[in-house]
């Protein structure tokens, strides 16, 4: 019974910072473009560096 004293509000601190975080990367605008990076390597350059062969 005394573990249940330390592991509930553990539990809902981890939950709560893990619920801030996501909200985190949400206001920052990480899952915008989720097909854009893995469609990008399917086109050519369009200005390809002068002497890479």
């Amino acid at each position: 019974m005394n573990a249940l004293l330390l592991l509930v509000p553990m539990a809902l601190f981890l939950g709560l910072l893990a619920l801030l975080l996501f909200l985190w990367t949400l206001r920052a605008r990480q899952y915008d473009d989720l097909d854009g990076a893995a469609a990008r390597i399917l086109f050519d350059d369009t200005n390809p560096k002068r002497g890479r062969r």
